[in-house]
């Protein structure tokens, strides 16, 4: 019995570039302690990114769980 078979591999790939994206959405330059840049708090980092993470988490929990 097969637990990955190609598909199921190719998209599993597919779901962990994705969460790696959602990573670098997260990450920023580093921080430069005279200033204090609101950037930190833009949609990009605190709505969109987290939303990428928990649905590719979501992502790679199905692909593990569902059956041919």
């Amino acid at each position: 019995m097969e637990i990955f078979n190609r598909k199921k591999a190719i998209f599993l790939i597919l779901i962990l570039v994705i969460l790696f994206a959602g990573y670098l959405l997260m990450a920023g330059p580093k921080p430069d302690p005279a200033n204090l840049s609101h950037e930190i708090y833009s949609f990009r980092r605190i709505t969109l990114a987290p939303v990428i993470i928990l649905l590719s988490y979501g992502g790679i929990i199905f692909i593990i769980l569902k059956r041919k």
